[in-house]
């Protein structure tokens, strides 16, 4: 199962982060409103893990200078961007797209399904004002019924007590991918606690 640890910003945490734990992807957070927002990517020091760029509502050129200037391997759109602002984005760019949506009740899988031409993973985070970040979490077993053939990754107040539970939604729905982590493993805002990642990747490594 993949592992995404997002909302990073401190060096030496990435660095230890990258070492010990070796996620897959590293999400750092280029919303200006987030405690966690990162303003200059350039301190951000190269990574095993391939790194995530999250944003939020923001032009496509923005978007694609920073995925250019910054190596991005990934990026995530947490906004309200459409189907046509995916298409279009994927012709610029060599990154693949993790698309966001936001869950508050049933899912629309069939316009999920327009997005899906255009993306490498969609994921599913709780909504709230803060666009994530907000350690609450959203009814998981909305996702057992997922129909479509992208995969998917698991976010929303992921902690150390849930990963039987992630095991088994894996085990009910192959096409959940991996698991994305931010505030519960935190210590404050955009610093983790290595340490609790480490314990709870080794769990989720182990068979149920």
């Amino acid at each position: 199962m993949l592992v995404k640890v997002c909302g990073m910003r401190d060096v030496e945490n990435i660095r230890e982060l990258d070492e010990k734990v070796q996620p897959d992807l590293m999400g750092m957070i280029f919303y200006p409103k987030s405690s966690r927002y990162v303003a200059d990517a350039s301190t951000i020091p190269s990574t095993k893990a391939a790194k995530v760029g999250v944003f939020v509502n923001v032009p496509m050129a923005e978007i694609v200078t920073k995925a250019n200037d910054f190596g991005l391997a990934y990026i995530q759109l947490h906004g309200d961007e459409d189907v046509a602002f995916v298409a279009d984005l994927k012709k610029q760019i060599t990154a693949d797209i993790i698309k966001v949506f936001r869950v508050t009740g049933e899912v629309d899988w069939t316009y999920l399904k327009g997005f899906e031409p255009h993306v490498t993973y969609f994921l599913f985070d709780t909504e709230t004002k803060g666009y994530g970040g907000s350690g609450k979490r959203f009814d998981w077993e909305l996702l057992e019924k997922y129909p479509l053939e992208r995969p998917f990754l698991l976010s929303g107040g992921i902690q150390e007590e849930n990963v039987e539970e992630i095991k088994h939604l894996q085990q009910k729905q192959p096409k959940l991918a991996g698991v994305d982590i931010n505030s519960k493993f935190e210590l404050h805002a955009a610093f983790k606690d290595v340490e609790k990642v480490i314990r709870f990747v080794k769990a989720l490594q182990e068979k149920i």
